[in-house]
């Protein structure tokens, strides 16, 4: 017997008495259940990236059968307010009629030839006119590709080999940058996972996001020997972090004083605070920049792109290495340019910065309410709640969070039907297909999830 038989028996009755609709009691997930059973026999922890095994909230992750627009819907046949978005990039919503007949188009004439084609060049070209700082770009398959391959650039460029980059700050599963911060303030990396070596890592030095003054103290000791430094230019990966004015000016100072390269991984950024990304709101010069996520508009694909001379140095115009069979494959390019042409011809910025700022006042005031201690942090349509009563601005104030208080908002809110970041170290984010009244609703649940969670409340 298949081991998918008894999932599709019970959807079959499932279905027929259970229609899409928002949930009015709480969701029932039998089928991811039996589902997430399944892919545990077959897949390590069941899943093929570890944020959706939920191990930070606890549960089972619910299985994904379709999506429209705002919304997901499970085997199960629940509906839920989607605010993933696949981790950012679905700015526009799901199955965007123009990203769908871009890919019908596209796979009408082929998925696959490992052969140049002309929507690379249309997908190349309308990066470069968004992004100032990008003269140049090499497509590649995903973000951690993309920041690979520009660490590389970095030293290849440079001929230097230590690189700097920030706690709480994640740049895909690149060897080099799985790294924790050793016990001074800046010292190399340790490895952080079974399978990275202490040679891989004795080149990357930890600093603290926001410590001007640590990196004042590197590169006046090491400035000769960094190829670059690494970071994100708004932090989505310890929750939603806001550099600071002198952060950035010392990030763009020093490198240039010292002939290193700064690399800005815009990966979740890149077209989603702004068409121009995050570099251009905090008006910063990148020599690298990074990007994925939306540049696919939602399919698999990565970027990095920078000064046209430090690009020359990639094979074949240079002598860095890098390469991909399925680079600037069809599907993700077509993907990608429908994406981008809708992002300027009819921009939702103005949609998203309201929404998003509803979204913000509304959780702010539920959670002050609900007497909970908490902060908020939001730069366009990214948002994080922390349950933490000040601000967040690094890795160190970030790890003092009430993780099991979040679990247990997470999963109030999934039973009204909001689908949020099963993390406290995750964004969420809003999309061009929310609207008002999906705002209206989703403060209203997290109205009721914090005042049962409350201390002192009969759920708390």
């Amino acid at each position: 017997m298949l081991l998918g038989t008894p999932c599709l028996l019970i959807k079959r009755v499932i279905q027929q008495q259970t229609e899409f609709s928002m949930q009015k009691t709480k969701p029932t997930l039998i089928l991811s259940q039996a589902a997430f059973a399944r892919a545990q026999q077959l897949m390590p922890g069941g899943v093929n990236s570890p944020a959706r095994a939920f191990g930070a909230v606890g549960g089972t992750p619910i299985f994904v059968d379709r999506a429209e627009g705002a919304y997901l819907f499970d085997i199960d046949g629940n509906r839920y307010l989607d605010y993933i978005g696949s981790w950012g990039p679905m700015i526009l919503g799901h199955r965007h009629p123009a990203v769908l007949a871009a890919l019908k188009h596209a796979l009408e004439h082929g998925t696959s030839y490992g052969a140049p084609t002309e929507a690379e060049s249309e997908l190349a070209e309308r990066i470069i006119d968004a992004v100032a700082s990008v003269e140049k770009v090499r497509l590649v398959n995903s973000g951690t590709e993309a920041t690979m391959s520009a660490i590389r650039l970095a030293r290849g460029y440079t001929g230097r080999d230590v690189l700097i980059k920030f706690a709480g700050n994640y740049h895909g599963h690149v060897d080099s940058l799985l790294v924790s911060a050793g016990s001074a303030a800046a010292t190399l990396g340790v490895p952080s996972s079974p399978g990275v070596t202490q040679g891989t890592t004795q080149d990357t030095i930890v600093l603290e996001y926001n410590d001007v003054a640590a990196l004042e103290k590197t590169f006046a000791a090491r400035g000769a020997e960094i190829a670059g430094v690494i970071f994100e230019p708004v932090v989505g990966n310890m929750g939603v972090v806001r550099p600071s004015e002198a952060f950035c000016e010392t990030l763009q100072r020093l490198t240039r004083k010292h002939g290193a390269l700064l690399i800005c991984d815009e990966v979740m950024t890149g077209f989603r605070v702004a068409f121009a990304g995050a570099q251009s709101l905090l008006g910063l010069e990148p020599d690298i920049t990074t990007l994925g996520k939306i540049v696919g508009g939602g399919l698999p694909v990565g970027a990095y792109g920078g000064r046209a001379d430090v690009m020359d140095h990639i094979l074949p115009a240079g002598e860095v290495f890098q390469a991909g069979t399925l680079s600037g494959n069809p599907l993700a390019t077509a993907a990608g340019c429908a994406t981008l042409k809708l992002l300027k011809d009819d921009p939702p910025y103005g949609k998203l910065e309201t929404l998003s700022a509803q979204l913000e006042d509304g959780l702010r005031e539920a959670a002050e309410s609900a007497e909970i201690s908490h902060s908020l942090a939001r730069v366009g349509s990214m948002i994080t709640l922390f349950f933490h009563d000040t601000a967040v601005d690094n890795w160190s104030a970030a790890s003092q969070c009430n993780t099991d208080l979040y679990a247990r908002y997470f999963w109030g809110m999934m039973d009204r039907g909001i689908y949020l970041p099963c993390s406290q170290y995750e964004a969420l984010f809003v999309s061009a297909a929310h609207t008002a009244e999906d705002i209206e609703q989703t403060v209203a649940a997290a109205q009721e999830t914090l005042n049962d969670i409350a201390p002192g409340s009969a759920g708390g």
